[in-house]
Parts: structure tokens; C-alpha cells; sequence
């Protein structure tokens, strides 16, 4: 039943903490759809984890996007290295520029991937799923020209 969830609530001390980051770690291992009751739980107790971490570690824990690159400079990788985890060089100079959040399947690969916890990653924005626009570079040649390709 539900007795046994956690409630959220604002967080304290570190116990509350430590209870609240378990549960958000449950929830991203869900990878729940935005608006689904889990997507908005992880939501709620990510947003209650920032207020408590932006209020103790200010200057603690890194910048999800510089963790990233701090990591790529380690391991010496380019851009097109984490094309597997982000899905196309567009996107991850998108994600390391800013312009886009990370999703939860992100968080989650760039996280076993490079080994950065989930913890720090899921201080990033999350992604806004936007409405998908047709890529006309994207629509297969065959599409275009007619089925003249057996």
C-alpha cells in the first residue's frame, strides 16, 4: 500500500535528506514519463532536495554540466563520445551548452557511462519533453524520392 512511502516534505536534517535523495534515486531507476504520478513524485522531491543542497552545499557539489566535462577532460573524450548516452552530436552540444536539460534516460546512462553519480546529475534541469517538430534532414532519402531503392 502506500503507508510505507515516503512522504514528501521539507527537507531538515540529514536524515530527511539522505531518506528524500533514496527516494529520488528509486524514482529516476523507474525512468518515469513526465506527468505520470511517479514522474511528478521524482519531481517534487528533486525540487525539495535542490532548496535543502542550494541552502547546505552551496559550493559542495558540482555543476552537473561541468561534472560532465570535468569527466570528459579526465578521460580524455570529444563530444561525439557521448553521442551513446545523449543520442546524437546535436544534442550533446545542446546539453554541454546548456541550451537543453538532461532527460532521466541521460541521467541515468551518462551516470553508469561515466561513472558521475546520479546524485549530481540529477541537479540539472530536467528536460522538458518539447512537442517533436519533423526534421526534414531526418526523413529518409527513400521517403523523399519515391521507392525507386529496392
Amino acid at each position: 500500500g502506500d503507508m510505507n512511502k515516503l512522504q514528501p516534505k521539507v527537507i531538515g536534517n540529514e536524515a530527511d535528506y539522505r531518506e528524500a535523495l533514496e527516494e529520488a534515486e528509486r524514482l529516476v531507476a523507474l525512468d518515469p514519463q513526465r506527468g505520470s504520478p511517479e514522474g511528478e513524485r521524482l519531481e517534487l522531491f528533486a525540487t525539495l532536495l535542490e532548496s535543502y543542497e542550494k541552502e547546505r552545499f552551496q559550493f559542495e557539489m558540482p555543476d552537473p554540466i561541468d561534472a560532465i566535462r570535468f569527466r570528459m577532460d579526465q578521460q580524455g573524450l570529444k563530444q561525439r563520445d557521448l553521442v551513446p548516452y545523449i543520442g546524437s552530436k546535436s544534442k550533446v552540444s545542446e546539453v554541454l551548452n546548456r541550451k537543453r536539460g538532461l532527460s532521466l534516460a541521460m541521467i541515468r546512462a551518462l551516470s553508469e557511462g561515466l561513472g558521475i553519480s546520479t546524485e549530481v546529475l540529477v541537479r540539472a534541469p530536467i528536460a522538458q519533453k518539447a512537442a517533436p517538430r519533423p526534421d526534414p534532414a531526418r526523413v529518409p532519402h527513400r521517403a523523399r524520392r519515391g521507392a525507386d531503392i529496392g
